[in-house]
């Protein structure tokens, strides 16, 4: 171990002892009152200590008031380096950065919010085979490549010699521009099958309301089929009273707005009353003498008792 490596390990007095120069440092450089104790110091390298003072700011619970100050060589006097404000061992932190690709959440994007795709994208593939070409519709023609070949003009990003060309008639390109099938991109297996198991998990057979309905979509007059692959196991929802109206659903799913879960029965109608005006029922104001139950004798003494 050499000379020079034991003195720079070694804390230098003076500046080990330059503790009021430190704290009136700090107490310049933060707000009055919240530099607290002196808590220690560090060597960090030869003639250069780093004081440490507590923190009493609020919301830096743990962080401490690092003063660095150093002497010259042979100098008697000691200089202040810097000040600087550091987390410490408990110190209360931010959580980890996470870039916006890993922290988008679906429902974030509002009007106008722009969400570039990577062109690395798992969940996308080459839409056809062919060669990177515009199509003949496109802006860059190739007398457009010729002027700004010639004008040494700068309509696109990119030199003038590396700007794309029109497509020769009948190329893969223009086909499929003609066909409307020009994509650049469509899905993958990857990216149907995330989706399909987003869309399984949020309206699918697992769902608290398929668990309890009647019969799943399939069987429901309100299920609008889908094309392609997605298809065999997804519809759309068209049923204003679902609470998955205009949304993807698996045909395993169901809810209690299913067509075919229960037809209302039709409230009873009584019978239309029938009036007789033919005729007409005399109903006598007293009730007639032989209507009782005991017979009528001319003896009221000698008559049972409990007659009408």
């Amino acid at each position: 171990m050499s000379a020079a490596t034991t003195r720079s390990r070694t804390t230098d007095r003076l500046c080990a002892e330059a503790v009021d120069l430190a704290r009136a440092a700090a107490e310049e450089a933060a707000a009055p009152g919240v530099v607290g104790e002196h808590s220690g110091l560090t060597s960090e390298g030869d003639r250069v200590v780093t004081h440490f003072f507590e923190c009493k700011e609020l919301g830096y619970r743990g962080w401490r008031w690092a003063v660095t100050v150093a002497r010259a060589s042979r100098a008697k006097i000691v200089t202040l380096d810097e000040v600087v404000l550091l987390p410490g061992p408990d110190a209360l932190l931010a959580p980890e950065w996470v870039p916006w690709s890993e922290r988008l959440r679906p429902g974030d994007m509002g009007p106008g919010d722009l969400l570039p795709t990577d062109a690395e994208d798992l969940r996308l593939e080459p839409g056809y085979s062919g060669e990177d070409e515009p199509t003949p519709s496109s802006p860059v023609s190739e007398e457009m490549a010729e002027l700004v070949e010639a004008e040494d003009a700068e309509v696109t990003e990119g030199t003038p010699a590396n700007l794309p060309v029109a497509p020769a008639r009948g190329s893969i390109t223009s086909v499929a521009e003609e066909l409307g099938m020009r994509r650049a991109r469509v899905l993958s297996r990857y990216g149907l099958h995330t989706a399909a198991d987003r869309w399984d998990e949020a309206y699918g057979s697992q769902t608290p309301m398929a668990q309890a309905a009647p019969a799943t979509c399939v069987s429901c007059g309100f299920l609008q089929p889908i094309g392609g692959s997605l298809g065999q196991a997804f519809g759309v929802c068209a049923n204003e009273f679902s609470p998955a109206d205009g949304r993807v659903v698996s045909l395993s799913y169901g809810c209690g707005g299913h067509s075919e879960a229960a037809i209302m029965p039709r409230p009873p109608q009584p019978a239309p009353p029938v009036v007789d005006e033919t005729r007409v029922d005399p109903f006598p104001l007293r009730p007639s003498a032989d209507s009782g139950s005991v017979p009528v004798t001319a003896d009221e003494d000698t008559a049972e008792l409990g007659h009408s």
